[in-house]
Parts: structure tokens; sequence; C-alpha cells
């Protein structure tokens, strides 16, 4: 038996949600009647005259990684899917320079949108059809906004006063580096660091993967590297590669007597750590394996050293 389907709310409502919680209808920019293939959109909306050409284009070729990763990086933005990352993006003082929904969830989204979090941004309604044939997928967690990205941290103000670091070399899988993001943020680590080749965190996989902790989590960016590592030894750090290497000593035993402030090196799971990145360590560790298995996928193996390395 067929669900009937709920019936598109009528301008009437969508005006009204807008009214009750504050936001502003010239930002509610209405896209029945647009054609999405075109890279102008005339004039169709509900609050006053709006170009909108520009912001469509942020939601386009959405499943294009390699087109999206610069293309977004090139324009400074970054697209946050889902309510909940939407949420916390703009908790994290992020800024919208658009959002794209369907007319049904801005009811249900409108609480979201307006109070402490409300902003000028437009609003771009239309049908799930219209939102899905833009973004080239079936937008199914509420909707898209095209953010501003937040000005790249320093790798010295990120790690100042922290106490346990994360740094990840060369991670391209956007899934496995949101899923370390995902375990440093529950497992109570203070920042993550990155080496230049590593993947964008604020690709919308990765972000997802996360569940928005990349907004949470500090993060920095080396631009040398691995030389960059001997800033952290200055500042007092411990660097505790994860290696399978003749003198490693296991995790349970690293953990035991581990120093005030420790960072955690990562590398890829086939290569693992490059050479001269294991020359910066301090220590060698690693995660005790059985039944043939040589080692954990990267993110699976932060998750067990974060939890060990937990500050009580």
């Amino acid at each position: 038996m067929n669900t009937p389907r709920t019936p598109e709310p009528t301008v009437e409502q969508l005006l009204a949600a807008a009214h009750a919680h504050g936001i502003a209808p010239s930002r509610l920019v209405h896209l029945e009647d647009a054609d999405l293939g075109d890279s102008h959109l005339g004039d169709s909306h509900l609050g006053g005259a709006v170009r909108t050409g520009g912001l469509l284009s942020d939601y386009r070729d959405l499943t294009d990684v390699k087109l999206r990763t610069s293309l977004e990086a090139e324009h400074g933005l970054y697209i946050a899917e889902s309510t909940k990352i939407i949420d916390r993006a703009l908790r994290a003082g992020h800024e919208p320079r658009s959002l794209l929904m369907s007319r049904a969830w801005f009811l249900r989204l409108a609480p979201v949108l307006a109070g402490e979090l409300a902003s000028d941004a437009p609003i771009l309604l239309g049908t799930e059809e219209q939102v899905d044939g833009l973004a080239g997928f079936h937008v199914h967690r509420g909707a898209l906004a095209s953010m501003r990205r937040p000005r790249p941290r320093e790798v010295s103000a990120t790690i100042t006063g922290v106490r346990r670091v994360v740094i990840v070399e060369d991670v391209v899988d956007h899934t496995n580096l949101g899923a370390i993001f995902r375990s440093a943020a529950g497992l109570g680590v203070d920042a993550v660091l990155l080496s230049p080749s590593c993947a964008d965190p604020l690709y919308r996989r990765s972000i997802r993967v996360s569940m928005g902790t990349v907004f949470q989590v500090p993060w920095a960016r080396f631009t040398a590297w691995p030389t960059g590592l001997q800033e952290l030894r200055q500042e007092g750090f411990t660097l505790a590669a994860l290696a399978l290497e003749d003198d490693s000593v296991t995790l349970r035993e690293f953990a035991a007597s581990a120093p005030e402030r420790v960072a955690l090196l990562l590398g890829t799971e086939g290569d693992g750590l490059r050479p001269a990145t294991l020359a910066q360590a301090d220590a060698t560790v690693l995660i005790p394996m059985s039944h043939a298995v040589d080692s954990l996928n990267v993110a699976a193996a932060t998750a067990v050293a974060c939890y060990a390395l937990q500050i009580e």
C-alpha cells in the first residue's frame, strides 16, 4: 500500500512559518517555476527580487569529488548537509551564503534558522524533485547549506594550551578523515593537525561522517612537512607514531606512563607513515593484533589510540 504523499505547503503556510520565527520573507526564494539547468534564475520568488544564478551554482555537481574539492576551496565555501550539521555549523559561528531545501522541510527547519542563529542568507525553496535535481542526489536529510569557509588556523595557535593532538599524514579518503574527527571529538582529543596532502575536512562527505565534529575540534594544516613537526616538540609534545617497527611498544605500555602532552601520528592504511615522518617521532607505538590481522583501518586505529590516551 502506497503512503499518500504529503501535500506541498502553500505560499501562505511558508510565509506564516517565516513570520512565526522572525525570518524575513525577503529571504525566501521560490524555485518552482525556475529552470534549474539555467545559470540564471530570474525573479520567481516569495519575498523580493533576488539574483540567484551564482547561488545555484554552489549546489551543482555535488557528487563530483574532484571538481568540488577544488571549486569549494577556490571560492571559499563548503556544503553542509542535514539539519543537525547545519545547526552545528551555525552554532560554531560559520556564516551561510545560502540554504537550499524543499518547502516541506522549511516548515520543520524554520526554528533552526531563527533566533540566535538567524542570518540574512537567502533560503532557496523548491519541490523535492527540484532540490534533488539541482544537487544531483536525493537530499533526504532535510537541507543543504552553502557556507563560507572560516579563516584557516595556524598550527601554533591550534596547539596552544592543549595536551592531546592527533596528526594525520596523507589520508585522502574523506570517509576515513571524517571518522577520525568524530573519534577525536568523542574521545577528548584537543586538536587535529593535517599534512599538506590530506583530504579536505570540510568536504561534504567528511563533514557528514564526522557528524559535524569538524566544526568542534580545532584543526590546522601544516605548510612544511614533516619538518613542521619540530614545532610540536619545541612546545613540549612527545611525538608518538602508530607504526609496526622493531622497537615499537604496545599502546597499553605507552599509555600507562604517557607524557603530559602527546601528539599521535597516523598514516595511510597501505603505506603507513613515511620514513621521514617516522624519523621525527620520539616513540613508535603499536596496537597488538591477532588472527593474522596486521592492522586496523586508520579511523578504527585512531579511535582505539585516542581512547587509550584519554586524560581522566
